[in-house]
């Protein structure tokens, strides 16, 4: 069996030196928690038969995917495992006093991460030649260590689960602080302005008053701006208001040449405003027509400040609307102060992930094909959450993968179905689709196709072990251009776990 240069070199240098008396050793494995109990003879045992090795702080004991040499009892000292994809963050940490490396009915075939020592290290190897003479000779080995492969699959465990939500939470974290940006944004810049453009507005109407009372025009303008608001708040604005920047560029012009061709000052800053609401040059002359000419210049101004006014009250309205359901749809998609399990709207489930993605979704086409008759069912609302989350996150990531540009574009499906006893999900999407070679590998913990520090390749593995925590299955089919996993549920049980 091949081990690493550096774990070679290290064996080598414990071999060369100077070997700690046997009753040292012992006195040191008494100290070991999973090893309380055995007689003296047993002690001596292992004493015996294990291979000492010291390494200073800082040693690289064993590569990532390297084969296990055998059992690792600590006598002193910290191993910190580290993955590729986690970067310096340490994945499990074996202590003094723990036993770890490969152990007796252990399937395991290579190291999951790479070994740094922290502190002096010393350690009583044992080889994996040397398992059936142990097992043999201290009989309670067996049980032992089939409790330390238990306790380090429960620890293994918790720690991808925790790595997983935070991965999740910080994906969500980013959505969210886009979408909280933009209509934060704009209400901050329209109340900024508002100050200005009210005081503007308060003494273009004083003028106003003065200037239609000495004309005997006060009534006349009255009834024209009722009459104009009325019919305005008619419209459908999308038919006056054009969509490109072009078409709204003409229109102004067309309002700015009115107003310089009547004598009204600052037709720059009124054409501007007038662009962007559904005022109509038939509007003004109608006032024109009612009117004298030193009134319009006046009148046409100030009605064109009360337009402005409303529209950035209205901004700020639509923003802390906007706001508003945001921090709604965090709320339910978390399902803050809720019971672990509840009846669950997937429909509403669905919806509400999708709002956290609603920054990369502008150049995705999204269909939904809702099942109106779905029921709802019992669940881990918060966690079915998290499995929406990542399968909408692939999908994206998929197609970005395949865009030049290096953003999502494409069509994301989701559809949902049931049938007697079952709820159905599917997540389709038109990326390249997943290599034949890797896709019985998908739903592996830690395989990833992405870059060192991308992604830790827990993402499906949580999917599948959420699903099958709620008695549910998960399957995928994949061709070019065509992803598309489901999930299936059941509507009734009496746990989801």
């Amino acid at each position: 069996m091949q081990t690493s240069p550096e774990l070679e070199q290290q064996i080598e240098l414990s071999s060369q030196s100077a070997q700690t008396p046997v009753n040292e050793i012992v006195a040191a494995l008494r100290h070991i928690g999973a090893l309380d109990g055995l007689t003296d003879s047993e002690y001596e045992w292992l004493a015996r038969n294990g291979t000492e090795r010291k390494v200073p702080a800082g040693t690289m004991l064993f590569r990532e995917g390297d084969p296990p040499i055998g059992m690792n009892i600590m006598l002193r000292g910290e191993v910190h495992i580290r993955r590729a994809q986690t970067g310096s963050m340490s994945f499990f940490i074996a202590r003094m006093g723990q036993m770890s490396g490969v152990l007796p009915f252990s399937r395991m075939k290579g190291y999951g991460g790479s070994g740094y020592a922290v502190g002096d290290v010393w350690t009583l190897d044992i080889p994996k030649e040397k398992f059936p003479d142990m097992l043999a000779a201290i009989p309670s080995m067996a049980q032992r260590c089939v409790s330390v492969l238990l306790n380090r699959v429960r620890e293994v465990t918790r720690i991808e689960m925790q790595a997983e939500k935070l991965t999740a939470l910080g994906k969500l974290a980013a959505n969210l602080a886009h979408e909280l940006n933009n209509p934060a944004s704009a209400a901050q810049r329209s109340a900024a302005s508002l100050f200005g453009e009210l005081r503007d507005f308060g003494d273009k109407k004083q003028k106003l008053g003065a200037v239609l009372a000495e004309a005997g025009q006060l009534e006349a303008y009255q009834a024209w701006a009722n009459r104009t608001r009325e019919r305005m708040s008619n419209y459908n604005s999308r038919a006056i208001l054009p969509d490109n920047p072009l078409d709204l560029s003409d229109r102004e012009d067309m309002f700015r040449n009115w107003l310089e061709a009547h004598g009204v000052a600052d037709a720059w800053r009124i054409a501007a405003v007038a662009a962007e609401s559904p005022l109509t040059v038939a509007h003004l002359e109608e006032l024109a027509a009612v009117i004298s000419p030193k009134a319009l210049a006046v009148s046409a101004g100030a009605f064109a400040a009360s337009l402005n006014v409303e529209r950035m009250a209205e901004v700020v309205l639509n923003s802390t609307v906007r706001i508003f359901d945001l921090i709604s749809a965090i709320k339910d998609y978390s399902y803050m102060d809720q019971a672990p399990i509840q009846e669950i709207d997937v429909h509403q489930s669905l919806d509400n992930t999708l709002t956290m993605f609603n920054s990369l979704l502008e150049g995705v086409h999204v269909e939904r094909e809702y099942d109106p008759g779905l029921p709802h069912i019992s669940a881990y609302g918060s966690e079915l959450n998290q499995v929406w989350t990542e399968l909408i996150n692939n999908a994206l990531e998929a197609m970005a993968a395949a865009s030049p540009d290096g953003k999502p574009h494409g069509t994301l499906r989701l559809k949902t179905s049931h049938s007697t006893e079952t709820v159905n999900v599917e997540f389709w999407n038109s990326g390249p689709g997943i290599p034949p070679e890797i896709i019985s590998r998908i739903f592996e913990p830690f395989f990833t196709t992405k870059p060192p520090g991308k992604g830790l390749g827990l993402g499906l593995d949580a999917v599948n072990r959420i699903v099958t925590r709620h008695s549910g299955n998960i399957s995928v089919e994949t061709k070019p251009g065509s992803t598309c996993f489901q999930i299936r549920l059941p509507i009734e049980r009496a746990q989801a776990y």
